[in-house]
């Protein structure tokens, strides 16, 4: 795995013993059924349409914010 980068995740004991259980389960790794969850989240996000106009605002309004900071 080229360009990765290292985290910190902190969860209740109760989960990260659910995970485990997944993990060993699956025969793969922790690491990978976290990976695995979070990419099904970010893909879900990207197919929600609320989410996707939230999206929307937040870039319009970041692009204002550069737009005036670049006007000052």
């Amino acid at each position: 795995m080229a360009d990765t980068k290292s985290m910190t995740l902190r969860m209740e004991e109760h989960l990260a013993e659910k995970i485990q259980t997944i993990a060993d389960i699956e025969e793969t790794t922790v690491s990978d059924v976290i990976r695995d969850a979070l990419a099904d989240h970010v893909e879900r996000r990207r197919q929600d349409p609320e989410f996707q106009a939230r999206l929307q605002r937040n870039l319009q309004r970041h692009q204002q914010l550069l737009n005036m900071l670049a006007d000052a």
